[in-house]
């Protein structure tokens, strides 16, 4: 297992994926992590890989905040090559964690696959220990230079042909997260959540900020100010989706989750016109 797992981080370190966008952050804290393992290559591997896995300690990765979600804080590796999700407040035992990993990668492969490799990335699924001995799920992806989230984007200052291009990605991304939905029951979220810091994040996440998360969720929250979606510089100007996280909530609360995103699709639909018509998008 070991040769297997070094040649997965032999090829990271290679820089395999997309290196074409850079993303911004608010804060920078410095933070190392052992990485202990790496994801499978092929179904047949996988059915293997909990009897024989060992976690080999490949590297030491300094690390630097530029970012956070919902459940994650953002980093990225001192040479700008990969960016580094960290699952907070998600400690367990390694092989525990492992069967979180293969689930979630599952996911991830399924949600890549319905919005098409145009607008997704490679995500590799590892286990890291922190600087307190605890274990912790962490994915990484490409480090996207010259990009930026859609929350970010000035749609004024794009030309008519590049907002007709962006409005005609994002139609797609509807079509496609609506279509994959009606055949599996799941959607990736192509809006997210970020935070200023850890404490922030905490915070938000508490169960009296319940009605301003809704508020948010219903108001605020629009696909043109989306913060999982990256916008690559020009000319390509192509829409990433770097978050592939699935909603680890009940049945029931996946249910009505989905459900309220499907007709919010529809006012999105009327800001995309405004955009590409008139290269307006409310502040969110």
């Amino acid at each position: 297992m070991l040769p297997h797992l070094l040649d997965v981080f032999f090829h990271l370190r290679q820089g395999l994926g997309r290196d074409v966008g850079g993303v911004a952050g608010p804060d920078r804290d410095r933070q190392q992590h052992d990485v202990h393992g790496a994801k499978a290559c092929d179904r047949k591997a996988a059915q293997q890989e909990f009897r024989l896995l060992r976690f080999a300690v490949l590297a030491r990765l300094h690390l630097e905040r530029i970012g956070g979600g919902n459940e994650t804080e953002v980093y990225t590796t001192d040479d700008r090559r990969f960016v580094v999700k960290v699952k907070c407040d998600n400690y367990d035992e390694p092989e525990a964690l492992f069967r979180q990993a293969q689930a979630r990668r599952a996911a991830a492969n399924a949600f890549a696959g319905a919005i098409g490799p145009e607008h997704s990335l490679p995500t590799y699924y590892l286990i890291a220990r922190n600087n307190d001995g605890q274990a912790q799920l962490v994915a990484v992806q490409p480090y996207l230079r010259q990009a930026q989230s859609l929350a970010q984007v000035d749609y004024a200052s794009l030309s008519g042909l590049e907002r007709r291009h962006l409005a005609t990605q994002l139609r797609q991304l509807i079509r496609r997260s609506l279509s994959f939905y009606r055949h599996s029951g799941q959607m990736p979220d192509l809006y997210g959540r970020t935070h200023a810091d850890p404490a922030e994040r905490r915070r938000l996440n508490r169960w009296f900020m319940l009605p301003w998360r809704l508020w948010c969720f219903f108001f605020r929250r629009i696909l043109l100010r989306s913060h999982n979606l990256m916008l690559t510089g020009a000319p390509q100007r192509e829409l990433l989706l770097v978050d592939y996280d699935p909603v680890q909530r009940s049945q029931l609360y996946r249910r009505l989750y989905y459900t309220a995103r499907c007709l919010l699709f529809g006012r999105d639909y009327f800001f995309i016109w405004l955009m590409e018509r008139f290269g307006y998008s409310p502040k969110g």
